[in-house]
């Protein structure tokens, strides 16, 4: 299924091109076919995906790298008929993985050559710093980290959009025609931030975490630590226990099932969803 995307900004590709956008996709998307592969939903990954506030700056540098990787990618694919970008990104994620250029088979080892994959790396790689910087995180943060921040993030929007600040990607076009009456309809509004209704997530045995991020992270370790599927109360109990702290579980659990993040086959016990 193809998916376009109508922004003349490049700044959005290299967004939507970054590692923080492929975690957040791999897990907010569905899966299809005897593969069981990614995917990707408009109304699951890109809709409720919180873009990072950049200033001018940071969009440019984003620009740039994204522009430089756009140009890399049609230029090797012009030059050799045989490339396709999905060969392309196979070789770049065999690289990342860990596999050396020289273990590579004959004809995976033609595609790093001819589509100089290891450019593509190192163009990545820098987009993935930039985006990085543009939220205000460091770059090598772990995926689960990367999750609970987004969904911290996602929180946080859905609110502001209720009173009516809304961070438009296109404003000259979205603002005439979705821009009224904002403050009540901007979770409805197809321009909007979708609203995920993402609640604070669970502390852990010590002390329940005060911030968003760190709640989400909290639940995520906590259902990547077990052993099979958990309740609220199961989950509750541990951590230090307050008057609301289970009913705070039960709505948390309930908001990453509905991202996606989590699975339950009874709507009551979940387990935290794995990257196939």
């Amino acid at each position: 299924m193809l998916i376009a995307i109508a922004t003349d900004d490049a700044a959005n590709l290299g967004i939507l091109s970054s590692r923080i956008h492929v975690v957040w996709s791999l897990r907010a998307g569905g899966w299809l076919g005897v593969g069981n592969d990614p995917r990707y939903s408009k109304s699951r990954c890109f809709d409720p995906f919180p873009f990072p506030e950049a200033n001018n700056i940071q969009k440019q540098k984003i620009r740039v790298i994204a522009e430089e990787l756009d140009a890399h990618r049609k230029r090797v694919l012009a030059e050799h008929p045989h490339l396709t970008l999905t060969g392309l990104y196979n070789v770049l994620e065999m690289l990342r993985a860990g596999i050396k250029p020289d273990a590579l088979d004959e004809r995976d080892r033609k595609i790093f050559d001819d589509g100089l994959v290891l450019i593509m790396k190192e163009l990545h790689d820098k987009l993935d710093v930039a985006v990085a910087e543009a939220y205000g995180w460091l770059a090598d943060l772990s995926d689960d980290e990367i999750l609970a921040r987004l969904v911290a993030l996602n929180k946080q929007r859905s609110e502001e959009e209720k009173r009516g600040q809304v961070r438009w990607l296109r404003p000259d076009y979205q603002i005439p025609r979705f821009a009224k009456g904002v403050d009540k309809q901007a979770a409805k509004e197809e321009g909007a931030q979708v609203a995920a209704e993402l609640i604070a997530v669970v502390e852990q045995k010590p002390t329940f975490p005060s911030g968003a991020v760190e709640q989400t992270a909290a639940v995520f370790a906590a259902l990547a630590a077990a052993s099979g599927t958990l309740d609220a109360k199961g989950l509750a109990a541990q951590f230090k226990r307050t008057k609301t702290t289970e009913k705070k579980v039960g709505e948390v659990l309930a908001s990453l099932a509905r991202l996606g993040y989590v699975t339950s086959e009874d709507g009551k016990t979940f387990a935290l969803r794995r990257v196939a």
